[in-house]
């Protein structure tokens, strides 16, 4: 018996999205691709200290918990007042930074090796001229000791800002895909 492919009343129909006047022009597009390749590669270079100079003092580095729900269960999936595997200001970046390079640090030792891949990468323009709220999705491998190996992937959405003339991070919030993380610790930067 052939199925009826055909016009269903409870197909969804296309929608256009919404025209954005937001998207940031290629130029500033690609600025904020190199910036993101560059931090990229200053983590997996272990060069954590240079990364420390791409972020504002003001920084705010979170990475919430995610909820698995079923659909039709109205709670949000993710909630700025729950536990978080990361929510951290300069201080503490530079504290974990301090950690991840001090010769006790047993867990770094040997180091971790990471591969941070960045793409999908936009920019949009806000209505703070001197900053840019860029989104982008990455895949980060990370390797430690002889057989361990973890691969987290995810989307972010950071606001960059111009500091002298600088791009810098000023915010940057990471969701990953895996509702509960196999990873034996979360030692490293997405």
């Amino acid at each position: 018996m052939p199925v009826d492919l055909g016009e269903n009343p409870r197909m969804r129909k296309p929608v256009e999205p919404e025209p954005s006047s937001d998207i940031a022009p290629a130029e500033i597009t690609w600025a904020a691709e190199r910036f993101l390749f560059r931090e990229a590669r200053l983590l997996d270079e272990e060069r954590y200290e240079e990364w420390l100079g791409t972020l504002t003092s003001d920084i705010r580095y979170w990475m919430p918990g995610i909820q698995a729900r079923y659909r039709d269960d109205v709670k949000a999936r993710v909630l700025r007042n729950r536990a978080a595997f990361y929510d951290e200001d300069m201080l503490a970046l530079r504290r974990r930074v301090t950690r991840a390079l001090d010769a006790t640090a047993w867990a770094e030792d040997p180091p971790t090796r990471t591969v941070h891949i960045i793409t999908n990468v936009e920019a949009e323009l806000t209505d703070d001229p001197s900053e840019l709220r860029v989104y982008s999705a990455f895949t980060t491998c990370r390797g430690r000791n002889e057989t361990d190996e973890d691969t987290l992937s995810g989307r972010r959405k950071d606001v960059l800002r111009y500091v002298d003339g600088v791009l810098k991070l000023a915010s940057r919030e990471i969701f990953v895909t895996q509702a509960v993380l196999k990873a034996k610790n979360l030692n490293i930067f997405l």
